[in-house]
């Protein structure tokens, strides 16, 4: 074997076992940029900064059907299953003996630490924020205060035609990482279900990512979204 070639072999060999170690226990990384995380595997929110980024993220926005926001008729948050349950398929976490928020909460967490004989149930770690910005070093026993925000929210996805969709679709949406960020229990209430147009992420320098990450969502469901979101969203990748 020539020298290239066991090097080459190294490398791949070092990939593969960093694959095999990241499975279970992903390493607090540095928050990532949309772009480069279509899966939703990757943590936070890293802000789209360069000029040929917020090109690439406006064609992606151009790609979203539009329509008019539906009615609430017949919402409720078991229309999307249980809450948290690792019942979904065909989206990364599934199925894998945890509940999906413990598995984001590992995914964007630092310092993380489980409840003695668990390999799932996160009881501390150390968050910054995508929206605020903000270091929140959380405990169990302030729940709240870290919560898991829908990118696009289940009360907008429903608004949006949710109801026509299968379960096991309505299920795989609300437990797709790719729709999941940790955030400050505050923002994420002040968000509720709103679209972009009618609330962004206090952060401003993570606004285009943030509605970046929504289209990702929408067009990977093939959700519409209101003429006036997709403004909003055009507008924050200027």
């Amino acid at each position: 074997m020539s020298t290239k070639d066991a090097v080459a072999l190294l490398a791949g060999a070092v990939i593969v076992v960093s694959l095999i170690g990241s499975a279970k226990t992903p390493p607090a990384a540095t928050a990532a940029s949309p772009l480069g995380n279509s899966a939703g595997t990757l943590p936070g929110l890293a802000p789209i900064i360069s000029d040929a980024d917020k090109s690439a993220a406006r064609d992606l926005i151009q790609g979203l059907r539009v329509k008019g926001r539906g009615p609430n008729t017949g919402y409720d948050r078991l229309e999307y299953g249980e809450n948290w349950a690792d019942t979904a398929r065909g989206v990364p976490y599934a199925r894998n003996g945890c509940r999906t928020r413990d598995d984001l909460l590992a995914r964007d967490g630092r310092d993380i630490r489980y409840r003695p004989g668990s390999t799932c149930e996160v009881v501390a770690m150390e968050l910054t924020d995508p929206y605020t910005g903000r270091i929140i070093h959380w405990r169990i026993d302030r729940a709240d205060e870290i919560q898991v925000d829908h990118v696009v929210p289940l009360n907008y996805g429903w608004r949006m035609g949710a109801p026509r969709w299968p379960m096991s679709k309505r299920l795989a949406f609300a437990n797709d990482p790719l729709n999941l960020l940790p955030v400050y229990g505050r923002a994420n209430e002040q968000k509720d279900a709103s679209g972009p147009a009618s609330w962004l992420p206090p952060q401003r320098r993570v606004r285009c990512a943030y509605v970046t990450r929504f289209a990702q969502v929408a067009l990977k469901y093939d959700l519409p979204v209101t003429r006036a979101d997709k403004r909003a969203m055009l507008d924050q990748c200027r």
